[in-house]
């Protein structure tokens, strides 16, 4: 039984999604907005298996190392949970909670494999180039903390300068759409920017013309409005112009409605050790699983034989056909379609391929260690955003005889408690019938 009234609690660790954890009776209790040797004042709430802490009042013994946020936002606000806390600790936080995955999810001890130091963003503040917003009632909005509260926002600092002050600007214009929109995407690359509006219905003539007055308002590049079913809409040039990380002569293209990553400095980082892990060569055929659009496909190319990408949204594998024309990347082949049956398929015909670069959204990869063991994959690189999934993929691998080799931790999402992971695993006894047909 948890207590009716107050008790108090010291906080001894940060969990995996950024809570403060503590204990209470041998049970373990999660309290947001709280960090490592604070001592708070709680109500214990039983929510479903969980047992959560809310907090009353301010924290009694605050840690040496909060600070002052430098968002008037951040109470409230989804975003950035992290802000209050100095970065130092949140990136040895973020190492110690993918070991932490690894080790009690995955039961893959880190004395098994290399950790690499953690790979450190170049910048803290001001770094995403894109957002996702709803709208509460005509309102631009993030989400709030650990909710689907929907907190008004015109200016974000968390933003690229391009991107930072858009939603105040925008809010007034997709008015008429506010309640018709899922969300709002917001796209910036360099000094160009583009947006998208996701319908929960059919795209209308007054969808249309809302977001041409807003593009043309506001002197951006382009918008895309996606309804639920149909084709998406076209308004100026919403595809965005960027270049290929190490290969500044492949063009790479971005689309508001089509996943990028965040933070682009930092994923030139997170391709190198990508690449690095995986120790391509010359003579490798590559499988890479869930390619987007040719983020790692296009470096992978230049030192392999060979990279088949797959990929399940038609947009991104449009956008990553035409870099590879335009780059003139010719060993380079994209399937959309879902990974797993993609997989089941290639299996099927027999094939075989040398390495495997899997980056899957945040529900990881199921079954993934049965397709690249049956598809004589010898080495794979697992890039994750996900700590859980990483460590239930992870813990698939190893039993289907895959080593781990290296950890590396990449803080992507500085102020969060997100994090990217690359980890690589190779086969303890790859089968010597001859090399990849991919």
């Amino acid at each position: 039984m948890l207590p009716d009234t107050p008790i108090e609690l010291t906080i001894e660790r940060l969990g995996q999604l950024g809570e403060g954890v503590a204990s209470y009776e041998g049970r373990t209790v999660f309290v947001p907005g709280t960090f490592p040797g604070e001592r708070v004042r709680v109500r214990l709430e039983q929510e479903g298996r969980v047992v959560r802490g809310h907090l009353l009042g301010d924290v009694l013994v605050p840690s040496p190392e909060r600070r002052a946020s430098p968002c008037v936002m951040s109470a409230r606000c989804g975003g950035c949970d992290w802000l209050e806390l100095a970065e130092p600790v949140q990136r040895s936080a973020k190492q110690e909670i993918v070991l932490s995955a690894l080790e009690h999810l995955g039961r893959v001890k880190r004395e098994g494999f290399e950790v690499r130091p953690l790979l450190v963003a170049p910048r803290d503040f001001g770094y995403r180039r894109r957002a996702v917003l709803h709208f509460l009632k005509d309102e631009l909005a993030y989400f709030g903390r650990r909710s689907h509260d929907r907190v008004p926002v015109s200016e974000c600092p968390a933003l690229v300068p391009e991107l930072a002050g858009l939603p105040g600007k925008l809010t007034p214009l997709l008015k008429p759409l506010s309640r018709d929109a899922e969300e709002v995407h917001l796209l910036a690359e360099g000094r160009k920017v583009a947006f998208a509006v996701l319908l929960k219905g059919l795209a209308t003539s007054r969808h249309a013309e809302t977001c041409e007055a807003a593009v043309r308002a506001l002197r951006l590049e382009g918008a895309v409005l996606v309804p639920r079913e149909g084709s998406p809409r076209i308004f100026g040039k919403p595809v965005l112009r960027s270049i290929s990380p190490l290969r500044p002569e492949v063009p790479l293209y971005l689309r508001p409605d089509a996943f990028a990553q965040a933070h682009a400095e930092a994923n030139v980082g997170l391709v190198t050790s990508a690449l690095y892990e995986l120790a391509p060569r010359e003579t490798d055929s590559v499988l890479e699983l869930y390619s987007g659009n040719g983020n790692f496909t296009f470096p992978l190319a230049a030192t392999t034989a060979s990279v088949l990408g797959v990929e399940s949204s038609p947009v991104s594998v449009e956008l990553a056909q035409r870099s590879a024309r335009e780059g003139g990347v010719h060993n380079v082949r994209f399937v959309q379609g879902d990974a797993r049956k993609v997989c089941e398929g290639l299996l099927a015909e027999g094939r075989r391929f040398d390495l495997a670069l899997a980056d899957p959204p945040r529900t990881g990869a199921p079954g993934i260690a049965r397709w690249l063991k049956g598809l004589g994959v010898r080495r794979v690189v697992y890039v994750a955003c996900d700590p859980g999934s990483l460590a239930r993929d992870a813990a698939g691998l190893v039993e289907a005889g895959y080593k781990p080799l290296a950890l590396q931790v990449v803080d992507m999402f500085p102020q969060t408690h997100h994090v990217e992971s690359v980890m690589s695993f190779e086969l303890d006894n790859p089968s010597p019938s001859g090399r990849g047909t991919g």
